[in-house]
């Protein structure tokens, strides 16, 4: 059976089935570079593509004669479609794979774009900003599953590949938008369906693989499923803990992305572009621990990781809001790389929690992840209204101490190996 009794009355997994299947950490197959390159390249054409959206909200805004609000019904309908479907895609994807529905969801993208550029009006751009996320729901968990079937193993680093595409299609979306779209009108939305075209195949080239993949495994017959090396209660309490270092994770990196520029010019009288510099040597160090994140915890684990990356960042966030710009650039940076490497580490920890859950774990941590840096920016924007941008970096500075958490994670590497020897006596 696949579990048994404990004196608490928990269910945990039965040893023996443990030491029968394979290790959470291993995959079958050797390591596929071109697999894990090509996933994080179309991670980079996805974010790049969605982060345009918002981009282009002033010409939309002046092309309709939208307000406010309906500008953020826009996000609202894009986030929605974005965050909240992705566990559920990955959920049923998980029970049914579906290798070749990665170039499906892309086809949504460009569906969107396409009618992004001849909307004619407010409800038309909205079902345009649906259904580019609905081609960002069905990319990520999909993606994220195959980079890291692709890994040999080396999930931590498949992770921060695929991420790290992701990262730098976010940062350059904007940038293409201001010299291709704003100067020329929304038509030129159509440039960017070449990315969607370039990704489609990309994507059919990827999911051709992960069907070869998933024939080969099948002509080896039925494998035992994988259960969490922990109790049930456990996985529950862990999960929530997750949950909560991705929101102050993303809240902390929310006060950067989106109002920086705004501090700096406030606090040290900058230009815009000279703001906009420092904005940029903080998304760089973003995007450099992003790539070592993973790589790190598949050498030395993730736990240690996830302590360091979240908890280890207080004493420069707290002593941020009182340095001098130069300071503030040292700090700033530092902060971007180490808080960076924390997610790669904790969507691996989680689908080690879950094994068999590769997709819905990945949709839940992208999806809430994306979900709080949206919601985290509203709320901010908020703050700073009712008191100033300096008391919001004053405020955030405290976010990471809920980093002291992870102490209650569990220890998985060590919780594996105590079943298997339980499995052998």
């Amino acid at each position: 059976m696949a579990s048994g009794p404990m004196a608490s009355g928990t269910l945990v997994p039965d040893p023996a089935t443990l030491a029968a299947a394979p290790p959470a950490e291993r995959s079958s197959g050797d390591i596929a570079v071109a697999i894990m390159v090509a996933a994080s390249l179309c991670h980079l054409l996805n974010d790049m593509m969605q982060s345009m959206l918002a981009s282009i909200y002033p010409l939309i805004k002046t092309d309709f004669q939208l307000d406010f609000v309906q500008i953020g019904i826009i996000t609202l309908a894009f986030q929605l479609t974005a965050s909240l479907l992705q566990p559920f895609v990955g959920l049923w994807t998980d029970r049914h794979p579906m290798p070749y529905s990665l170039p499906i969801g892309m086809g949504f993208t460009l569906a969107g774009l396409v009618l992004l550029s001849f909307a004619g009006g407010f409800l038309t751009v909205l079902a345009a900003a649906a259904l580019i996320g609905v081609g960002s729901s069905v990319f990520h968990p999909e993606a994220s599953r195959v980079s890291r079937l692709a890994s040999g193993g080396r999930h931590g680093l498949a992770q921060s590949l695929f991420q790290v595409g992701g990262n730098f299609g976010t940062a350059i979306g904007p940038l293409l938008a201001a010299f291709i779209i704003v100067p020329y009108g929304r038509q030129n939305v159509l440039f960017f369906t070449l990315a969607a075209f370039l990704a489609i195949a990309i994507l059919t080239y990827m999911g051709s693989w992960y069907n070869r993949h998933l024939i080969a495994r099948r002509a080896k017959g039925p494998t035992l499923p994988i259960p969490s090396p922990v109790a049930r209660n456990v996985v529950i309490v862990s999960m929530a803990i997750l949950i909560l270092l991705t929101f102050s994770k993303n809240f902390y990196m929310a006060s950067f992305s989106s109002y920086y520029t705004f501090y700096l010019i406030d606090r040290f009288d900058l230009s815009i572009q000279s703001a906009q510099i420092h904005l940029f040597l903080f998304l760089g160090a973003a995007a450099a621990g992003t790539i070592l994140g993973g790589p790190i915890g598949d050498a030395i684990g993730r736990k240690l990781v996830i302590w360091i990356s979240i908890l280890g960042v207080v004493p420069f966030t707290l002593a941020l809001p009182y340095a001098n710009l130069f300071w503030t650039d040292v700090l700033a940076i530092l902060t971007g790389l180490i808080m960076a490497s924390a997610f790669p580490a904790i969507v691996v920890y989680a689908q080690e929690l879950l094994p068999g859950k590769v997709g819905m774990v990945a949709g839940l941590f992208f999806g809430f992840a994306f979900g709080m840096g949206g919601l985290g920016a509203a709320l901010l924007g908020l703050l700073a209204d009712h008191t100033s941008i300096a008391f919001v970096y004053k405020v955030c500075s405290f976010l990471p101490l809920i980093g002291i958490l992870t102490v209650f994670l569990p220890n998985l590497k060590t919780a594996r190996m105590k079943l298997r020897t339980l499995a052998k006596t």
